[in-house]
């Protein structure tokens, strides 16, 4: 318990006490008014937090039943499914309602007077022909459950609020970029599937196509084995198609689900490869950018800097803290003083100290650490994505071409009888993988895209200042 000293001044003249009594009066009511209204010790950079939030959160000013929410399009493109994402998807609504919660506790931190008002009253019994208002005291001070603490505390408190409230910010941006690359990433496997399905049915139409060449041969005296495989292939590659339909539908499920959408809600794929998104050439732009952006890393040096100023406020645990209080007893005497409360807890003091230091050590390693592995990831990222880049320029322009050479030729020779149908199928095979590689090199080559914006915490189309190269034209360096 902490040792109070009392400092007191007393006055008790006879004349005139109701007017003193009335002056006291006002004195009370004046420091209850104080305690009512309060105030709060807002620290530098509150308003500019406030702004974002409010800018952040207009779209979640109604409840969400009242909100009229973006539809699909009958074709959709990527940036169709991003925007219903950002605006339906109650993970990042979520996410901004912790942010505000945050914000609020800046008012609660920063909050002065932090202790209530106490009253008091007591009326004096005893002989004696005292009247009845001077046997009355009325006392009013501060509420000795809590002391008023001195206020350069309460600032320092705000002021971990505060960076505490930027750090949610952060978290924020970072579930929104963490929801932009999942359905960026879904919308892209969905894309690839639909692409894989038209492929497939592709190569269904040319194996029954070899089928029928196959039975017709069979019919003129040709060999009963080349129909036998010919059918085989057709029945694996129609099974083929209609395993990829189901993972097509099941895809379209999730996606429905990031979107806040019925599962079995109609969603159309593009019929056609999308043009990829542009992305600068310079890979060391692009590092700088994803160090120096990362919404994870700035969370977390936000963390370092309330950890800093929690230091701080656990110094400041040695400022002794000061309770005033006021009390009359009729008209006879009048009393202002106040409790000085002596930090005297030395082990708990300095016990808080260490810890708050320690603490900030903790986070600093953290961000150190968290820098490197997504410095680390950021590069293993882009290298996989530029390798994509690579692998479709490669087989859209050589592979592809080639393969494509290759089929009509086995074809023309399988018809004059000059190549067997082993051959055509080979062709054909080739043909097909050859066209899902490009597919599923521009699918990883997306989701890569995705991952490093997520990374950056920044849109690739935000980093214009660096000329961009588009990888279907332009091979990477």
């Amino acid at each position: 318990m902490h040792p109070h000293a009392n400092v007191g001044a007393h006055a008790a003249p006879p004349t005139a006490r109701r007017q003193k009594a009335r002056t006291t009066t006002g004195i009370v009511a004046v420091l209850a008014a104080a305690a009512l209204g309060g105030c709060a010790l807002t620290p530098k950079g509150a308003k500019e937090e406030q702004a974002r939030l409010s800018a952040a959160g207009e779209k979640y000013q109604k409840p969400f039943e009242q909100r009229t929410l973006p539809e699909i399009p009958a074709e959709p493109m990527w940036r169709d499914v991003l925007h219903r994402a950002f605006m339906a998807n109650g993970e990042l609504e979520a996410s901004y309602f912790e942010w505000k919660a945050a914000y609020e506790r800046i008012d609660i931190a920063a909050a002065w007077p932090n202790s209530n008002i106490a009253l008091g009253y007591s009326y004096a019994l005893g002989p004696g022909q005292m009247k009845t208002f001077d046997r009355m005291t009325f006392s009013g001070g501060i509420d000795s459950m809590k002391n008023l603490s001195f206020p350069t505390k309460v600032a320092q408190a705000g002021k971990v609020a505060l960076d505490e409230t930027r750090a949610s910010g952060e978290r924020f941006r970072a579930a929104k970029f963490d929801l932009q690359r999942r359905v960026l990433a879904a919308w892209a496997d969905y894309s690839f599937l639909a692409e894989q399905a038209r492929i497939q049915a592709d190569q269904v139409t040319l194996t029954r196509a070899a089928f029928d060449t196959a039975r017709s041969r069979v019919q003129a005296g040709g060999m009963q084995a080349d129909l036998l495989r010919a059918s085989v292939s057709l029945s694996t590659a129609e099974d083929a198609l209609r395993t990829t339909g189901a993972e097509l539908t099941a895809s379209s499920a999730t996606l429905n689900g990031l979107l806040a959408r019925d599962p079995d809600a109609p969603l159309s794929a593009p019929r056609n490869t999308q043009e990829p998104r542009p992305l600068p050439s310079d890979d060391s732009f692009l590092l700088a950018a994803a160090v120096e952006q990362n919404p994870e890393l700035a969370a977390l040096s936000h963390g370092v800097e309330g950890r800093s100023d929690a230091l701080e406020r656990a110094r400041q645990e040695w400022i002794p803290d000061i309770n005033p209080f006021v009390s009359f007893t009729g008209g006879i005497a009048q009393i202002v003083g106040a409790s000085v409360v002596l930090p005297t807890t030395i082990m708990q003091i300095e016990g808080g100290i260490r810890e708050a230091d320690a603490m900030l050590k903790a986070s600093d390693a953290m961000l150190r650490q968290s820098k490197r592995e997504k410095t680390a990831t950021f590069v293993a990222t882009l290298v996989l994505l530029r390798d994509a880049e690579r692998q479709t320029v490669l087989f859209e322009r050589t592979v592809v071409p080639a393969t494509e050479q290759l089929v009509t030729t086995v074809r023309q020779r399988y018809s004059a009888g000059s190549a067997t149908y082993l051959d055509l199928l080979d062709a054909q095979r080739t043909l097909l993988e050859s066209r899902l590689v490009v597919a599923r090199a521009r699918t990883t080559r997306e989701i890569r895209l995705a991952e490093l914006e997520a990374l950056m915490g920044a849109d690739i189309e935000t980093l214009g200042s660096v000329p961009a190269a588009s990888p279907s034209r332009t091979p990477p360096k």
